[in-house]
């Protein structure tokens, strides 16, 4: 296994080799809420000198696993300095205040990403614009984006993966992001562990409301499964929609929203050999037969990936869910 590990002093502009003085790198990618990260320890050898900011790049036979920036630095009496490094999103975890009219996803990516100058790659075609979306100055820049695509998926039923690609901030649809590798008994897989539950994210109840302001009355439109609340009790899902939206719209998000939440929220954790290039928002393709209360065999949704690079073995962590159920 050939490892690459760049830091470039952006003082000097010297870049540095580091892989040799490193034992461990870990690179953790989540599909919502964090930016990728890359965490190492190193001995500091020869004239090796990097700050804060100063950009890294790690790579592993010739695959580009990550881009970013360093940001924290921690060392040892014994000379370690541990390092924590992230791609471009961490800079969208500022905060800022933002009104969209009549934008697609792909529309606020690009603006908010012009705010902050960084850079842009190939964003898919969400099909979807967003009537109106206001947000204050409590929400950070990635919460936001991360907004604009839950309305995508409340609308169209398709989930979309935003995340840094090399340096390029990037959207592409799960559904069409999968992986060739497939993980399971005999197959990659060396443990796991599998949950089940209808407590964190179950509803078999949706209750839209719109706010009037010309009658100042709230008009509500509901959608539940009758069935699945005599068996688990009543689980509703509560949110106010844009007063723009007409009945039709209102009413196709509360059935999109309800074929979304209305199942058992099965999560499965894997311990497994690594596969380059795997990160969070991609599908791959499961095969655990007799798992628990299913046999699972199908390509699931990638909520977290962590892979692990030490003494020349490369191991991964999978945090699993299906797109749609299980």
């Amino acid at each position: 296994m050939n490892q690459s590990l760049l830091i470039q002093n952006r003082n000097t502009n010297k870049i540095y080799e580091c892989a040799s003085m490193t034992e461990s790198v870990t690179f953790t990618s989540k599909r919502t809420g964090s930016p990728g990260k890359l965490e190492f320890s190193l001995l500091k050898a020869g004239d090796l000198a990097f700050f804060e900011g100063d950009p890294v790049r790690f790579s592993v036979d010739g695959t580009l696993i990550f881009y970013g920036y360093v940001f924290t630095k921690e060392k040892d009496r014994w000379g370690v300095i541990s390092v924590t490094a992230y791609d471009q999103t961490r800079y969208l975890l500022a905060k800022q205040a933002y009104r969209f009219v009549g934008a697609t996803a792909e529309d606020i990516i690009r603006r908010i990403a012009k705010d902050f100058g960084l850079t842009v790659g190939a964003l898919a075609d969400t099909g979807y614009t967003i009537p109106y979306l206001d947000f204050g100055s409590g929400k950070s820049c990635l919460d936001i984006i991360q907004s604009a695509l839950q309305q995508v998926t409340i609308n169209t039923g398709k989930v979309f993966v935003f995340y840094d690609d090399a340096g390029k901030l990037s959207l592409r649809e799960s559904g069409a992001w999968k992986s060739d590798a497939m993980i399971g008994s005999g197959s990659f897989a060396t443990d796991y562990s599998y949950k089940t539950d209808i407590d964190s994210d179950t509803y078999n109840s949706i209750k839209l409301v719109r706010p009037n302001s010309t009658t100042g009355k709230a008009e509500v439109y509901q959608e539940q499964d009758s069935e699945k609340i005599g068996k688990w009790g009543l689980l509703q899902y509560y949110e106010q929609v844009d007063e723009e939206l007409n009945a039709a719209q209102i009413t196709a998000q509360a059935k999109t929203l309800l074929t979304y939440y209305d199942r058992v929220l099965r999560t499965l954790s894997i311990e497994a050999l690594g596969v380059l290039g795997l990160r969070a928002g991609q599908m791959v393709f499961v095969n655990i037969p007799d798992l628990g209360d299913i046999s699972l065999s199908k390509y699931v949704l990638l909520e977290s990936v962590e892979h692990t690079f030490e003494n020349d073995k490369h191991t991964m962590r999978l945090e699993t869910r299906a797109l749609s159920g299980w």
